[in-house]
């Protein structure tokens, strides 16, 4: 079995990387600015306005619950508001205010920099690949995240192929009774024949004995 380590392990990587972007984030807007998930967020929106809580889910990778608060919390602030969608009563759309807008723009220039402050870590010549092995993970990302939320929506089509042939057997079923209600008169009908039958012959047996 192989043996863990921490300079070969990918979460612990990856956590570092993000721990020394995140230490820049803080040097460069301070602490009184917004978060990087707010200023990820405020982005986001800003690139498509009337976006879902659950578009933005999908496009920053921020989990639903986490998402919903911040956007509470943004709007308190005065950074965003939100309005029931036309298509969807239970969404909401997200619009960047006149306040998220101002303040979104104080903060590009300094996350810039502090993003261009986390690439030179690497060599020139190294960053290039770095970025598109990010990107390439990202997107990988992506796609798993897609295929766990679609057999959410399977289930549904399970039920309705599992409720079809009970409907046909109910269907069986009513036929056969009522089958079996029409044939006691058939019955009732073949008997009722030779008392006809038995009526005829009466005649014949009185006109003999004459």
């Amino acid at each position: 079995m192989a043996k863990y380590e921490l300079k070969e392990s990918p979460g612990h990587l990856l956590r570092r990387a993000q721990q020394y972007a995140d230490d820049l984030y803080k040097k460069e807007v301070g602490t009184g600015g917004l978060t990087a998930r707010q200023f990820t967020v405020l982005h986001a929106i800003s690139e498509q306005e009337g976006l879902s809580q659950t578009d933005l889910v999908r496009k920053t990778g921020i989990d639903r619950s986490t998402l919903a608060d911040m956007i509470a919390r943004l709007g308190k602030k005065g950074y965003v508001a939100r309005q029931r969608t036309k298509d969807d009563a239970r969404a909401n759309a997200v619009k960047l205010s006149a306040s998220g807008k101002k303040v979104l723009s104080s903060h590009e220039g300094k996350v810039m920099k502090a993003e261009a402050a986390a690439l030179d870590a690497l060599p020139k010549t190294q960053q290039s690949s770095f970025m598109k092995s990010l990107k390439a993970y990202a997107d990988a990302l992506e796609k798993i995240e897609a295929e766990e939320m679609a057999p959410k929506r399977q289930p549904a089509a399970k039920k309705a192929a599992k409720k079809a042939p009970a409907k046909k057997a109910a269907k069986k079923t009513a036929a056969k009774k009522t089958a079996a209600k029409k044939a006691p008169a058939k019955k009732t009908a073949a008997k009722k024949a030779p008392a006809k039958k038995a009526a005829r012959k009466a005649p014949r047996k009185k006109a003999a004995k004459k």
